[in-house]
């Protein structure tokens, strides 16, 4: 199990790029989002001397210059400076919250209920049962043909390297569930999670979170890392029995 300031500094040190994304690192991380994802800018991970209004106004000039009209702002406590103050400032909306949990991996207990299963995705035909469940629960544009191709080639390259894999689960074989898992440094970072509306409260979500779990011990991680939503997953991750670090906060700032 990791310490305390090695989980704080993973969870700080966290951030995703999606395929036909683009990225800057200049006063903070900045992540432009493709169309099928809704688009927009996603910022975080602030480290600058200047002030927290001069770091939102470059983030607002990049969104910008970027030809979007939408900030997304998720804050952590090694932000430097903080941008909270700045953003509601600007009258950003706060949107979403998540709890940072962590847990050493070998102290897992999950109860799957025997209706509930959990597969590693390998095939084009899991990817599109993926890809069924992202749409509604991440309200993003399905994927065409090429699409799907593309991600499969991800998974596949995940899983040849040992860097990452995605999980889909079943209710009584019907596809329900899913969530990702990418290793890095001995850290299990679970993201993605998605369980459509109609099978919540299962046992779907439990069987890919120990399937995720499993998979990423095998590959040599001792920790499990996750940002789970405060009204969805957070309470399934601390009856599982992960503690809490932390919680950090989406602000939406639409541009004028």
């Amino acid at each position: 199990m990791h310490s305390t300031d090695e989980i704080l500094r993973a969870a700080a040190a966290w951030f995703w790029v999606p395929r036909d994304g683009e990225h800057e690192n200049v006063e903070l991380q900045l992540v432009r989002y493709p169309a099928r994802f809704g688009g927009g800018v996603r910022g975080s991970q602030v480290r600058s001397d200047r002030t927290a209004a001069e770091v939102l106004d470059h983030a607002v000039a990049r969104t910008r210059a970027w030809g979007e009209s939408e900030l997304t702002f998720w804050t952590n406590p090694s932000d430097g400076p903080d941008l909270e103050d700045a953003l509601r400032h600007r009258g950003a909306e706060h949107i979403d919250t998540v709890a940072v949990f962590a847990l050493a991996i070998d102290q897992v207990s999950i109860e799957v209920p025997p209706a509930a299963s959990a597969e590693v995705v390998r095939t084009i035909e899991q990817v599109r049962e993926v890809d069924v469940i992202n749409v509604p629960v991440w309200q993003q544009a399905p994927l065409d043909a090429d699409g799907l191709r593309d991600e499969l080639a991800e998974i596949e390259a995940g899983l040849t390297t040992g860097e990452g894999f995605r999980v889909l689960g079943r209710l009584g074989g019907d596809a329900v569930s899913t969530g990702g898992c990418t290793v890095v440094e001995g850290f299990a970072r679970l993201w993605g999670a998605a369980t459509l509306e109609h099978a919540r409260g299962s046992g779907a979500y439990r069987a890919v979170l120990a399937e995720r779990l499993r998979v990423s011990a095998e590959w040599g991680a001792s920790t499990a890392l996750v940002k789970g939503r405060v009204a969805t997953s957070a309470p399934i991750l601390a009856r599982a029995g992960f503690t809490q670090y932390g919680a950090e906060r989406a602000y939406r700032l639409r541009l004028d």
